[in-house]
């Protein structure tokens, strides 16, 4: 029997937040900002002859959190809402809170518990040195994956230690 062997040595790395993120407007703007500005320095590559953004969002999944109330403001019952997209998530809180046959159902007023929501963003990134790899950005933590260079993850370190909401 043949042996396998190891051709790469991929990594992963994880950045626990001490606080989550604030809410989705400002994770909002986190992503937006490593998309637009670049801080690690990425650069665009063509695949299979599409030219790719030095950095682009491969997933994003918005989760909203509701509790039921009555009319003692007593909670009765919760619920959740997924949305891969921001717009959605937005969209979507505003539905559920619309929603009478729903409202009906669970026999009470829903809030949005937006301290208990959560979103999350993986952006694909392409080094210099010519490696892909990825960055999630949750609202608990960050975790890099799929590089090798430990360079890579020096850079977002660096940067990461300069975000406030990234403490």
């Amino acid at each position: 029997m043949a042996d396998y062997v190891q051709k790469t040595n991929i990594k992963s790395a994880v950045r626990k937040l001490a606080n989550p993120i604030a809410d989705v407007s400002a994770f909002n703007t986190l992503v937006q900002t490593i998309i637009t500005s670049n801080p690690f320095g990425c650069v665009s590559y063509m695949s299979s002859g599409v030219n790719h953004p030095p950095v682009e969002k491969s997933r994003e999944t918005y989760t909203a959190k509701f509790v039921y109330q009555d009319e003692d403001a007593k909670t009765i019952g919760n619920g959740s809402e997924s949305y891969n997209t921001m717009a959605g998530f937005t969209a979507g809180i505003a539905a559920v809170v619309a929603n009478t046959a729903n409202n009906t159902a669970h026999g009470g007023t829903p809030v949005h518990d937006e301290e208990n929501d959560t979103f999350s963003v993986t952006l694909k990134c392409h080094d210099p040195n010519g490696e892909l790899y990825f960055v999630n950005l949750s609202r608990k933590q960050v975790t890099i994956s799929s590089y090798e260079d430990d360079a890579i993850r020096t850079v977002i370190e660096t940067w990461s230690d300069g975000v406030t909401a990234l403490a």
